[in-house]
């Protein structure tokens, strides 16, 4: 037999082997521009979440500051007050009135400062504590209680410093003859005045009315009212405001701003469920 053309006459031809089916193709993936874009939306919240916190928490560091000084000074005058009960000689020939009034006014201005303390302290533990592992909408929550907690705990500071002043001046009246008791008297009544005074007129300069408020909650259902105003605006708008104002509204703006805030705005621009308050719906609908 002669060898094909091309090939060895010497070299066996070898036998054919069955080749295996092959695989199927898997089917061609689709391009990821849906899950690109779904990834991007994602990113583009997170961030915008993240932006919206950095603001919110410079108020939460604000209110934290204020309790932490409101507590710096109420424990001082808190052991003021101690050390005026157990290390004053009071003398035994002194009225039984004076002497009732002045530990009774005493022992008040040492407990309502350390209620302010304890205020003070609590509210710059728990509120940050709150505002980092709460769920969404804690942030909010948080900043919000404390505006109401820290201005109850200055209520509270101001009531003992008030309660100390008189405490000297009942004390004033059991050691020292009625000349020095009755001069001191008048010096410690033109000290409350003052600080009366100075408070009323500093808390009208640097107030802000509830219209006029801004805060770190973005209010996305309606156009944001900000107005660039002057110092001069801003006096004639507290003016007006606190002519409208009764003396139950004052009280509730002081202790309750946030709610007192959100009705004011109500009032004036209509219900919307994104201004202030707006927590009281869920932590589902605003970022933590």
């Amino acid at each position: 037999l002669e060898a094909p053309a091309g090939r060895c006459p010497c070299r066996r031809p070898r036998a054919s082997r069955p080749r295996a089916p092959r695989a199927p193709r898997p089917p061609r993936a689709r391009r990821p521009g849906g899950a690109m874009l779904h990834a991007d939306k994602r990113a583009l919240e997170q961030n915008l979440k993240v932006s919206l916190l950095k603001i919110r928490e410079k108020e939460l560091h604000f209110y934290t500051e204020n309790c932490v000084a409101i507590g710096t000074q109420a424990a001082l005058l808190a052991g003021f007050a101690y050390s005026g009960i157990i290390q004053i000689d009071i003398p035994e020939q002194a009225n039984d009135t004076l002497k009732t009034a002045y530990l009774c006014v005493t022992t008040m201005a040492m407990g309502l400062e350390l209620i302010a303390v304890i205020n003070s302290t609590l509210c710059s533990m728990l509120g940050p504590g709150l505002a980092l592992r709460g769920p969404d909408g804690s942030m909010h929550k948080a900043v919000d209680e404390m505006m109401e907690e820290y201005r109850l705990t200055f209520l509270f500071f101001g009531l003992g410093l008030l309660a100390f002043h008189i405490s000297a001046l009942l004390f004033a009246w059991l050691e020292f003859i009625w000349p020095v008791a009755l001069a001191m008297s008048v010096a410690l009544l033109l000290f409350i005045y003052g600080m009366y005074y100075y408070f009323v007129r500093i808390y009208a300069r640097f107030k802000v009315p509830p219209s006029l408020m801004i805060t770190g909650r973005f209010d996305t259902d309606r156009a944001v009212h900000e107005t660039s105003i002057t110092a001069a605006d801003l006096r004639r708008a507290n003016a007006a405001h606190g002519r409208n104002q009764t003396v139950s509204q004052r009280v509730s703006e002081y202790l309750f701003p946030v709610a007192y805030i959100h009705r004011v705005l109500r009032a004036e621009h209509g219900p919307s469920p994104g201004t202030i308050g707006a927590h009281t719906r869920g932590p589902a609908t605003s970022p933590r």
